[in-house]
């Protein structure tokens, strides 16, 4: 199952790729917003704990960027969150960096690139090898 959330500004991006997953039969859990007002901080903290948890495998977030949505999923242990406006990246970030959670901007992209990245990234899968060392690396808690 995919968690799937958003803020206000990633509302309208999150409807539509919700849509889409249904129509092809994958299963998610929507963590919010509802279109009204919120923080992305917290939209990101629900959709996280879901994957932490074990209930959900994998996420799919939206703010206005994409951005802020990331930087605040990407402060969990075990998150990587990556921001795509692409289907090549969003290929890239499962290939390359094992994302759990792919973050699009509603403001940034339309609705059927955001349909695009989310197909490129759930039909890819990841490398390993050497890209393994590199995501064990980011596991290791890290101080200056």
């Amino acid at each position: 199952m995919i968690v799937i959330g958003s803020d206000h500004g990633g509302y309208r991006l999150k409807e539509v790729l919700k849509a889409h997953l249904t129509s092809q039969n994958i299963s998610f859990l929507d963590v919010g917003c509802t279109g009204e007002a919120c923080d992305y901080p917290d939209i990101a903290a629900k959709a996280v704990q879901k994957i932490l948890d074990g209930t959900c495998s994998e996420g799919i977030l939206c703010c206005g960027t994409g951005i802020g949505i990331s930087i605040a999923a990407n402060r969990y242990p075990g998150i990587r969150a990556a921001v795509v406006s692409d289907p090549l990246a969003a290929t890239l970030t499962k290939q390359h960096n094992n994302a759990n959670i792919l973050c699009m901007g509603g403001r940034m992209i339309g609705e059927e690139m955001g349909k695009a990245c989310v197909d490129a990234w759930l039909h890819a899968s990841f490398a390993g090898g050497r890209h393994a060392i590199r995501i064990d690396k980011l596991e290791k808690e890290r101080t200056l």
